[in-house]
């Protein structure tokens, strides 16, 4: 077989990616296969070079020694690389060392012949759970009911009725799958007989219709980190639906909800919450109660504080799921103007009303401010 450059052989540049190299193989391995050109010597030896041009540049350890030293890396033998592609035999149906069903892998992802059984893993569940915005920051564990299958007590798993037992399948004679050909391939798949099992059930369970198993619940108990968000999942591995005939049970997925808080709304790792204080403390300045998620804290307000001002409380908020990284609390004052005044404070608020008539600029400087652009804007 010649040393063509492997490149070249697939008709790719040697910067190609790997998604390249695969669709140029695909196109010329249809092309040449020795069941497309019967008795085509010339073809069987394209065919070869493909196939050995495309195990090493699909390879990155190999393609990496291929660009650094060219055939010379496979002249003594790379552990099963390109120097053991050299008994191909005579034509397709006769090669010694090559498997069809490897070939069709590498293709299309998929299996032919090979006598593999398929998979009868569980399904994976998904379950929502709900939690509070408290629990969802320091964490919690919950106890959830999920729907399962366990043994059936009649038939004890067989799926047979008591007293008979199942038999092999006539049509995949127990291997739990059939071949079938389409074009040039020769493809397995499940039996539709028996479903994969290998066995028929000619006389089924009355209670489990065949199946060796019945619907069950069951509790499971899932921890729930601190510092998850709303629309986070977490995995539990084997927890799904109980596969069949003895294989692996699926995964159970829970997703988590966090409930909509009453005082505080989460951005991230901080939190932020309206902080509503009187005209008083804002002008004259003040300590107040703040709540939060661990009680409450005091916060300083420093006089002339405007209405809208975010204060911060730092360290307050909420614990990163992944690091030590704690956010803050973010407080937004609300300077709240008072209702349902009694008759002295009405008195009193009039009285400082009338003092503060022409009050100098930088006492209202957001008076000033709004009436200086309604100025401009008319003059």
């Amino acid at each position: 077989m010649s040393n063509k450059d492997f490149y070249e052989t697939l008709g790719v540049a040697k910067s190609a990616s790997d998604d390249e190299i695969k669709k140029a193989y695909r196109k010329l391995a249809m092309k040449y296969h020795p069941d497309r050109n019967p008795d085509n010597k010339e073809a069987e030896e394209k065919f070869k070079e493909v196939q050995k041009a495309y195990d090493t540049l699909s390879d990155k350890e190999k393609r990496a020694a291929y660009d650094q030293f060219g055939h010379a890396a496979f002249e003594q033998g790379m552990g099963g690389g390109a120097g053991g592609f050299g008994g191909f035999g005579g034509g397709f149906g006769g090669a010694q060392g090559f498997d069809f069903g490897d070939i069709f892998s590498q293709m299309f992802g998929g299996a032919a012949g090979g006598g593999r059984q398929p998979n009868y893993q569980g399904a994976d569940l998904q379950v929502g759970v709900e939690v509070t915005l408290e629990e969802a920051a320091k964490g919690i564990k919950k106890r959830i009911t999920i729907p399962t299958y366990e043994e059936c007590d009649v038939c004890h798993g067989s799926g047979a009725k008591p007293g008979t037992s199942p038999t092999t399948c006539s049509t995949c004679h127990g291997s739990g799958t059939v071949h079938i050909r389409q074009a040039i391939f020769q493809m397995q798949q499940t039996c539709p007989s028996c479903h994969g099992s290998g066995k028929e059930i000619k006389e089924p369970c009355v209670k489990c219709r065949g199946e060796g198993r019945t619907k069950t619940s069951k509790t499971v108990e899932v921890n729930i980190p601190a510092g998850i968000d709303d629309g986070q999942r977490i995995r539990l591995s084997g927890e799904g639906e109980p596969g069949q005939h003895g294989a692996p049970a699926g995964d159970l997925y829970v997703n988590v909800r966090v409930k909509d808080h009453k005082i505080f709304e989460r951005d991230g790792l901080d939190l932020h919450c309206e902080l509503p204080i009187s005209f008083a403390v804002a002008a004259l300045g003040g300590d107040v109660e703040v709540p939060t998620l661990d009680g409450k804290v005091k916060l300083n307000i420093p006089k002339e504080t405007q209405n809208g001002r975010r204060m911060r409380v730092k360290g307050k908020g909420i614990k990163s799921l992944r690091s030590s990284a704690v956010g803050d609390l973010y407080c937004h004052v609300v300077v709240e103007t008072p209702v349902n005044l009694t008759d002295r404070q009405k008195e009193l608020l009039e009285e400082f009303e009338k003092i503060s008539t022409g009050l100098d600029r930088s006492q209202t400087p957001r008076k000033q401010s709004f009436l200086d652009k309604l100025k401009d804007l008319f003059d």
